[in-house]
């Protein structure tokens, strides 16, 4: 039995680079530089995720949850959001032609 899935988004979701450029790093006086430092990564990774040209990896969201209090969950249902928002939009096309089978 399917279950119809009624809500369809049309705002691309939030990344989870521009949540920590425009939440948290400003709430918590951090910079590219400092940010890294305190994750003890490359800025190049933290300038990457930044510019939401990197996803955040289940590793980067354990660092990330432990130096702000959340949980890795967090950060990683905001990738996954943005990671099938994108991949809904790559497949449109292939998924329209896909018919949905009944059960019997």
């Amino acid at each position: 039995m399917a279950i119809a899935n009624t809500v369809v988004r049309t705002v691309k979701p939030t990344h989870p680079g521009e949540m920590l450029r425009e939440d948290f790093m400003p709430d918590f006086g951090l910079t590219a530089a400092s940010l890294a430092e305190a994750l003890g990564v490359s800025r190049q990774t933290i300038n990457e995720i930044l510019r939401e040209r990197r996803a955040i990896s289940p590793a980067m969201a354990l660092l990330l949850s432990r130096l702000f209090g959340n949980t890795p969950e967090f950060w990683l249902n905001a990738q996954r959001t943005v990671d099938l928002w994108e991949a809904k939009k790559r497949q449109e096309k292939k998924l329209r032609r896909i018919q949905p089978l009944n059960a019997a």
